[in-house]
């Protein structure tokens, strides 16, 4: 389906999911940036909040999240009481600017908590904020979930729910550490749409230990049969040198290069044999739900929840580690607990670390945002065009892309490349020793 050129491969290199990434954040900027940018929303802006619980019932090897086990009550309870005063302190901050439109609830698990403590939440941030009915949305384990969540979902509205499958092969699963059968699977979806959720979103993986194309084809096929809304199907990023939890997974039972393309190609074409609209690389979505209907629109935009329909410019992180996305800004929450729980409870915004955005920032940003998403960007206004250019030769040559003045186009063939030649227009890439994941 695709051609295979492992040179173009080789490179790791970021998701993208912002610009500058992660590895450009400093401790240069700090709670004052966060206050200035939130003195910069507008009266009546557009706002999505994100809220990170950094638990989970049990810990996955392969995770690369900030998420530890929920397995002390006073450790949450105390995490959540402090959530809920930066959900103050923010609202605060604001001062009654900004619309929230969008609330989105990641980890960890979010359901590690009890769904009491869910309403709770919820509820003070419609008694903080200026909330414009929002579109709810909430990452889920299935190992963890039962009626009593589905009750608290359907009570506040949450209208989308993504779970965290990512195969159904169980000696793969034994493999990173996520065991988890068939019937837990079904029985949430069955739960979610029987509490209202009107999209569900299935997260898969390839490039697993041990995984085959059959297991992945069978994998897909049990997917296919629950009639999810939307999959994401992620290739597998072994980073044991950032992830001590990774070491537990055999690094000589991972897919080569090869292995992980076709194994991708293998995903892109079931999933649309099935009915799935491609959304960029790596996500896929029923024709009629929003990420789809977005794609087609051309409004499709790319955030930290990777390819979403969601416009808006200002995101608030709250909780450890969470990030915030601001025309000007990106800034971190303190990844250190202890040091979150000091913060807030001195009545001081959380942020610790982040990156001003430069115009050229924003500029860069929102080319491999175009790029990503509808597969071209005008490059116009780039001082480096003559380097791009170069640095894409070798793309140019292998037709995967095309060049049209300024206008650049991802070729026939070229989805599994979009990230390496993202990279390409990323000034921080060309002298940065930072390492990222496989760049398929």
């Amino acid at each position: 389906m695709w051609p295979y050129h492992p040179d173009l491969l080789a490179t790791p290199v970021p998701r993208y999911t912002s610009f500058p990434t992660a590895a450009e954040f400093g401790d240069d900027v700090g709670p004052r940036d966060l206050q200035a940018a939130l003195a910069s929303v507008d009266e009546d802006e557009a706002i999505s909040l994100y809220l990170h619980i950094p638990y989970c019932r049990e810990i996955c090897w392969y995770c690369g999240c900030n998420t530890g086990a929920a397995n002390r009550t006073a450790r949450v309870s105390a995490y959540l009481q402090r959530l809920g005063e930066e959900v103050d302190l923010i609202a605060r901050h604001l001062d009654g600017r900004g619309r929230v439109r969008r609330i989105a609830w990641g980890g960890g698990s979010p359901n590690a908590i009890a769904p009491e403590a869910f309403d709770g939440l919820m509820a003070r941030i419609a008694h903080a904020f200026r909330c414009d009915d929002p579109v709810v949305s909430i990452e889920l384990d299935p190992r963890g979930f039962d009626s009593s969540w589905a009750a608290a979902l359907g009570r506040n509205a949450v209208s989308r729910a993504s779970l965290g499958v990512q195969t159904f092969a169980p000696h793969v699963q034994a493999a990173i550490g996520r065991v988890q059968p068939h019937a837990d699977i079904s029985r949430t979806v069955a739960q979610l749409r029987c509490a209202g959720v009107e999209s569900i979103n299935f997260d898969l993986m390839y490039g697993l230990p041990g995984q085959t194309d059959g297991d992945l084809a069978e994998t897909l096929d049990a997917a296919i049969a629950m009639r999810p809304d939307r999959l994401a199907v992620f290739g597998y990023a072994h980073v044991p040198h950032l992830l001590p939890r990774q070491r537990r997974i055999d690094s000589a039972a991972l897919p080569d290069g090869r292995m992980r393309l076709g194994q991708a190609a293998l995903a892109h074409e079931k999933l649309g044999d099935a009915g799935y609209q491609a959304i960029g690389f790596d996500h896929f979505a029923t024709p009629g739900d929003a990420i789809a209907v977005a794609a087609r629109a051309g409004t499709l935009r790319r955030n930290f929840q990777g390819f979403t329909e969601d416009r808006s410019d200002v995101l608030i992180g709250l909780g450890v580690s969470a990030i915030s996305a601001f025309p000007g800004w990106l800034l971190q929450n303190e990844k250190n607990a202890g040091r979150y729980h000091l913060r807030i409870g001195n009545g001081r915004l959380g942020t610790a670390r982040g990156v001003r955005r430069s115009p050229l920032d924003r500029l860069t940003g929102r080319a491999i945002e175009l790029l990503l998403c509808n597969g071209r960007a005008d490059l116009t206004g780039l001082p480096d065009l003559p380097a791009i250019r170069c640095r894409l030769g070798a793309f140019e040559r292998e037709a995967l892309i095309a060049w049209s003045g300024n206008h650049l186009a991802l070729g026939e063939g070229a989805l599994p490349y979009a990230r390496a030649i993202a990279a390409a227009l990323d000034p921080y890439r060309q002298h940065s020793a930072t390492r990222f994941s496989s760049a398929v």
